[in-house]
């Protein structure tokens, strides 16, 4: 475990990351601490919005602050498993070449991997992918490939449903958060990134987050120290599994939807992985204040990105899914009592 001095020097590069990622992608405070927060909780993120709302060029923020290897995959039907693992071509003399794909080209110095448009790419790459998110590692070429550092980051579109394949339900729970990247609602920033010529320029923008913010490789013992630090409570728990049971079974705790029959609203609560998701989040943002205890303003912070895609409605409900998981999380919050 790292010491106290160790940890807060972590703490000050981890808002300085956050600082400069925020000065290239303005206007969107929320998204950046939470992809902040499952950064230091190492945990994946599934970012959602309408198109052209920045999340590219905010994901590429993070990775080049981040240092490392980033990596980019386009989700395309015609997309096979094999495409992540290897690439075949025919060289200058025609002589037929295999070459590492996108997940094993960099090795362990694959820090950020970034799957665009996730929904558009079939099932089976979405399985490989899974297991890569799971387990960090895949096996090709008769062994194993590991990638202890790797953070994934991966985009849907939910505009456009032609040629798409919805996430399965244990898809979307190895994400920690899943995320809804909106255009900013402030008028002088809705100016700014019309008006200002500074933020027309992808790239200029990129230039001014520092490369390579810290030391990447040592970012995994950072978080093991980070959860060791900062305790809960018995109080805090107590709260915690009440608010899990309030996932199963909301019309107990007195929840109530509009037009929703709440006995019949959910299929599967939160899992245990989403559960213990959403603690590790909830220490990052307690270290991130300055604290080593849980208050539930901790949880509060995390609880609709980290469990409101791990909730599983039935049939009738789904179709609802983006107007019900984050009304179902707002009132979980509301009628469960906080200590």
């Amino acid at each position: 475990m790292l010491s106290d001095e160790a940890l807060q020097d972590w703490r000050s590069n981890a808002l300085q990351l956050e600082a400069a990622v925020a000065q290239a992608v303005i206007g969107q405070p929320q998204v950046t601490r939470l992809i902040t927060v499952a950064l230091f909780a190492r945990g994946h993120v599934l970012l959602e919005g309408d198109v052209g709302v920045g999340k590219t060029t905010l994901l590429r923020a993070f990775a080049r602050a981040i240092g490392g290897e980033f990596e980019r995959v386009e989700g395309t039907i015609d997309l096979m498993p094999g495409d992540l693992i290897y690439h075949t071509y025919v060289d200058a003399e025609g002589a037929p070449r295999i070459d590492p794909g996108p997940l094993l080209r960099h090795g362990e110095r694959l820090t950020t991997f970034f799957f665009n448009e996730i929904n558009r790419a079939r099932p089976q790459v979405q399985s490989l992918l899974l297991r890569a998110m799971a387990e960090r590692s895949v096996s090709a070429f008769n062994r194993e490939h590991h990638f202890p550092h790797m953070t994934v980051f991966a985009d849907r579109n939910k505009v456009e449903k032609e040629e798409t394949f919805e996430l399965a339900s244990a898809a979307r729970d190895r994400f920690m958060f899943e995320l809804n990247m909106t255009t900013p609602p402030e008028p002088a920033i809705r100016s700014r990134l019309v008006f200002d010529p500074h933020f027309h320029d992808v790239d200029t923008v990129l230039e001014q987050v520092p490369d390579g913010m810290f030391a990447w490789r040592e970012l995994n013992a950072a978080a093991a120290s980070i959860q060791r630090s900062v305790r809960a409570s018995e109080t805090i728990e107590r709260y915690v599994l009440q608010l899990w049971e309030a996932t199963e079974r909301p019309s107990q705790y007195g929840i109530v939807l509009d037009d929703v029959d709440m006995d019949r609203l959910v299929l599967a609560g939160a899992s245990p992985r989403g559960m213990s998701a959403l603690v590790r989040a909830a220490r990052v943002v307690a270290w991130l204040a300055g604290r080593t205890h849980l208050i539930p303003e901790d949880i509060h912070a995390v609880l609709p990105a980290a469990l409101g895609h791990r909730v599983f409605f039935t049939p009738i409900y789904e179709l609802r899914r983006a107007e019900l998981a984050d009304a179902l999380a707002q009132a979980i919050m509301l009628r469960v009592a906080a200590p």
